[in-house]
């Protein structure tokens, strides 16, 4: 294995990691506040590290332009909908609570 496939290899097991940790946070924290933060924020850290790893394994520039494009989309898609789910939460529907 070359430098290059061990990094890639590194990066996208630490971007699986913080996949769990989100995922633990979501089924662990109390209230939808709280698993809002775990999922944005762990899971947007751990997509970011899986693309590096899958950049640095791409085939050309284009490979890795879209693979950012897809990060970016992911991340304001992500932002949109964790704000709305919070809003909805702080408006008394009480239909997201388990």
């Amino acid at each position: 294995m070359s430098a290059v496939e061990i990094a890639a290899f590194v990066l996208t097991a630490a971007g699986v990691v913080f996949f769990v940790a989100g995922t633990v946070g979501m089924l662990r924290f109390p209230d939808a506040h709280s698993r809002l933060h775990a999922l944005t924020k762990a899971d947007n850290l751990g997509l970011g590290l899986v693309v590096l790893g899958a950049m640095l394994q791409a085939d050309g520039l284009f490979s890795v332009l879209k693979l950012a494009l897809i990060w970016i989309l992911v991340i304001v898609a992500s932002a949109v909908a964790a704000q709305t789910i919070a809003r909805a939460t702080l408006s008394g529907r009480s239909d997201l609570e388990p």
